[in-house]
This record gives structure tokens, C-alpha cells and sequence, in this order.
């Protein structure tokens, strides 16, 4: 089992900066990827960005290409997701995902093993 324990969320005006990171414990072999959700009220759940672990290559959803960063700690098991230039679209509530075997795939919902119970990021206009 894997713990993900998401931090940094908060209220921001457009334009502005968040960082989010995602914790995970409770295994001692690393997911193969961790990934970045968010869903808006009446929304489905949306793919943000995703990390593999081992070779840090990326992945990015298209609206937030060019403004957000994922990365990883290999040492702190941690991820994190830096936003610039957030706008209002990109209000919603953000969780971290892990999965544990490889895929080409990544932005799915249903590839996960593992999910926070996520952090509210609003953008104000």
C-alpha cells in the first residue's frame, strides 16, 4: 500500500505561482509513476502532468503546457507540480496519483493504483 499526502494548495490571483508537492510513503519499492490530477466542480477528473520515476521523463496535459513543471525527489519519494501563470480555468482540486507498473499511457484515471485525497487550488481573476 501507498500513502500520497498532497501539500500546497491555497488561493492565488491570476498570474501568480503555486507549488504542489505530493509525499508518499508506506512501500519501499518506488512507484514506476506519479502523475498530477484535478477536477472542477461538475467536471471529470482531468490529467495535469505526469513523471516517470526512474528516468524523470514527462508528460503534460495540453492546457497547462508551458506553465506547469513536474518533477521528482527520488530521495524524499516526493513530486511536485510548480504552476506559473495559473488562470482562473485552472481552479480545481489537484491530486496525486501513482502507479505502480510502467505504462506508455498516462493519462488516464483508471491507470492508478494509488490516489491522494487531494489539495484545493483556487485562481482568482
Amino acid at each position: 500500500q501507498v500513502l500520497l499526502v498532497e501539500s500546497g494548495g491555497g488561493m492565488v490571483q491570476a498570474g501568480g505561482s503555486l507549488r504542489l508537492s505530493c509525499a508518499a510513503s508506506g512501500r519501499t519499492v518506488s512507484p514506476s509513476i506519479m502523475a498530477w490530477f484535478r477536477q472542477a466542480p461538475g467536471k471529470e477528473r482531468e490529467f495535469v502532468a505526469a513523471i516517470r520515476w526512474t528516468y524523470g521523463s514527462t508528460n503534460y496535459g495540453d492546457p497547462v503546457k508551458g506553465r506547469f513543471t513536474i518533477s521528482r525527489d527520488n530521495v524524499k519519494n516526493t513530486v511536485t507540480l510548480q504552476m506559473n501563470n495559473l488562470r482562473p480555468e485552472d481552479t480545481a482540486v489537484y491530486y496525486c496519483a501513482a502507479r505502480n507498473s510502467p505504462t506508455i499511457r498516462v493519462a488516464s484515471t483508471t491507470l492508478y493504483d494509488y490516489w491522494g485525497q487531494g489539495t484545493q487550488v483556487t485562481v482568482s481573476s
